[in-house]
């Protein structure tokens, strides 16, 4: 009788271990050589209690171990070390931080790029209209092997400016033209907007909507997969995206992460993240 509990309970305990988080998609992809981590999160630079967030982020990106985080409301200022840099000390990866600001100046606030692979090249370009301040950073790293593309943004905030934002997508289509070459892409940030709405056309069909793509069969512009925090007062809005390739990836997992506060009722940012598992198609036609 014993034993029949022992196997009734473990059965139990390993359906509830198969239930999905809030946001992700049934079909998920083990982590392998050919399985790309990508993370974006808005950081809302040092508001609040800004050394206990930065625990919780640590926490949550060394427990999943993405190959690419992507940083949005990045700062440094007197007293601040540039939160991508502290992030980056402590997860051993490396880092690109972009700016309108200049070089050199003590405040500086902007977008960044962690990966924990060789960063070979890197650049900033700045969006239009400049008295936006708005910038979209590049970075070449690899990944199986191979070159990969990796882009950052923070599109203009205002929900009547879609008109600006498309403008914004242009410039970013027009870097990533120039800067691209031969190696798959990902564009990851905060849009401040849906992935369908029609200022983000332009970026079909050469990039996917990893989190569209993961929930074929789900209203995912509905509030329960909001990338905005609403405990902080914020609308339900899914405005955090990554968009992958088409033709070079497909998508294994996205979910929604850092949607749950500590045991203090302490939050990781104002954001909730986006946590998205690539597929390589080439990589995976090779084995």
């Amino acid at each position: 009788m014993k034993s029949l509990f022992a196997c009734v309970v473990a059965l139990v305990l390993a359906a509830c271990a198969r239930i999905p988080s809030r946001g992700e998609t049934q079909a998920t992809t083990p982590n392998g050589a050919d399985a790309l981590d990508v993370v974006t999160l808005n950081l809302w630079h040092d508001k609040q209690d800004w050394p206990r967030r930065q625990d919780l982020i640590v926490r949550e990106l060394e427990q999943r171990k993405p190959d690419v985080v992507l940083l949005q409301e990045v700062l440094q200022d007197p007293g601040l070390v540039n939160q991508a840099e502290s992030l980056a000390g402590r997860l051993g990866y490396q880092y690109r931080f972009f700016s309108v600001d200049p070089e050199g100046q003590a405040h500086r606030y902007g977008n960044a790029i962690l990966t924990r692979h060789p960063i070979r090249a890197s650049e900033v370009v700045k969006l239009q209209p400049l008295d936006d301040y708005r910038v979209a950073g590049w970075v070449r790293t690899e990944f199986d092997g191979r070159p990969l593309d990796v882009y950052v943004t923070h599109l203009h905030y205002k929900p009547e400016g879609g008109a600006i934002r498309a403008r914004q997508i242009a410039d970013v289509l027009a870097f990533i033209d120039r800067t691209g070459g031969q190696a798959p892409a990902i564009i990851g940030g905060d849009f401040n907007t849906g992935d369908g709405t029609p200022e983000l056309a332009g970026l079909s069909p050469r990039f996917t909507s990893a989190y569209r793509a993961a929930h074929p069969d789900q209203d995912v512009d509905a509030p329960a997969h909001t990338t905005l925090n609403p405990h902080m007062g914020h609308p339900s809005q899914r405005i955090d995206h990554v968009f992958f390739q088409t033709d070079a990836f497909r998508v294994g997992e996205a979910r929604i992460l850092f949607d749950r506060a500590d045991s203090d009722g302490t939050w990781a940012s104002d954001h909730f993240g986006l946590g998205v598992r690539l597929v390589d198609v080439e990589s995976s036609k090779r084995r």
